[in-house]
């Protein structure tokens, strides 16, 4: 199984454009994946009993400003906000799944 990688990521308005190997693209707004971060922070974290509490996430000024973004290993993009958050690490597999909620 060939496994997709990005080969272009390009901010254009309030979207991100990513193009992959495989000749697909996605547009995913800014505001979507800002309130879909991925890291614990933002999602919570599974405690000893495997219960996850999902935090109460604010966004202030500049939550929703992409500054810039970086590709982690072959798996992911990181992404740098304008208020200074940039834990969270999106997978291939995580924009898949943006890109189909974002469609529907």
């Amino acid at each position: 199984m060939t496994m997709k990688s990005l080969t272009n990521v390009c901010k254009i308005g309030d979207e991100l454009a990513l193009a992959f190997s495989d000749g697909s693209e996605m547009y995913l707004g800014l505001a979507m994946m800002r309130r879909s971060c991925p890291c614990a922070v933002c999602q919570g974290e599974p405690d000893a009993m495997g219960r996850v509490r999902r935090p109460i996430v604010e966004h202030g000024p500049g939550a929703f400003e992409l500054k810039r973004f970086e590709l982690v290993g072959g798996y992911g993009l990181q992404l740098f906000w304008a208020d200074g958050h940039s834990t969270g690490i999106y997978s291939m597999a995580y924009l898949d799944q943006l890109d189909r909620l974002a469609r529907n």
